[in-house]
């Protein structure tokens, strides 16, 4: 696993993003581990996060594309925290852009915040973390009405490797409906594999309790691909 990886995985149980107990998902299912970007919320936080993703970004995709998309409310702070990162770490100029849930109507009107996008724009859109695919379903219809553009992918902050609505994962799901790659930060196995029975600041996060937890989990919702 690469090194930032696993600083990533750190760095979400440091911010207290990642946790483990009992949670219950928007699709309610019963869960022993839970994802909530919300809880990045320092600037030092979301200059680290862009940094993560945009590590991510170029080694998936590169950064031969135009516009960097967070769909409101949670891809705002991300699509700006990650072009600020590329262009400091990669001297890349890439255009951020979000929407609105209410289009506005007077001053700065339309419903797309930062850059505009245009016929020809190659876009990566930004989230934190899919588990339906919900809010993709509502963005790519926005992107289409701004005109002929491109959308090379989607990159997450953690694949939850669990089913969509389907048989399918949420991003393998999202890849057959829309025909655009997906990448994460890291994968929950990946997340597992760093921190079960490893001590990291004197204390082990995932014990063989919560690891047979993870496991029945999986048992249930997880996925084979």
């Amino acid at each position: 696993m690469e090194q930032y990886k696993k600083e990533f995985i750190e760095f979400m149980v440091d911010c207290g993003v990642l946790k483990f107990g009992d949670f219950t998902t928007k699709s309610g299912r019963k869960t022993p581990f839970f994802v909530n970007t919300g809880f990045y919320r320092t600037g030092t936080q979301l200059r680290k996060l862009g940094e993560y993703y945009a590590k991510a970004i170029h080694d998936q995709y590169g950064l031969d594309f135009d516009v960097l998309f967070g769909p409101a409310y949670k891809g705002i702070p991300l699509s700006v925290a990650t072009t600020m990162a590329i262009s400091e770490f990669y001297q890349k100029d890439i255009k951020y852009c979000s929407n609105r849930k209410e289009v506005k109507d007077h001053g700065d009107t339309g419903i797309l915040l930062g850059s505009p996008i245009s016929d020809g724009d190659r876009v990566v859109i930004i989230e934190d973390v899919t588990t339906a695919g919900t809010s993709i379903g509502e963005t790519m219809p926005i992107l289409a009405a701004q005109g002929d553009v491109k959308v090379l992918g989607l990159v997450v902050s953690v694949d939850r490797m669990e089913r969509g609505q389907g048989t399918k994962s949420a991003l393998s799901e999202i890849e057959d409906n829309y025909h655009i790659a997906t990448t994460a930060i890291v994968t929950m196995k990946e997340v597992v594999e760093h921190l079960y029975n490893n001590p990291y600041k004197g204390r082990i996060v995932i014990d063989d309790a919560l690891k047979a937890s993870i496991d029945a989990y999986y048992e249930q919702y997880g996925v084979q691909e």
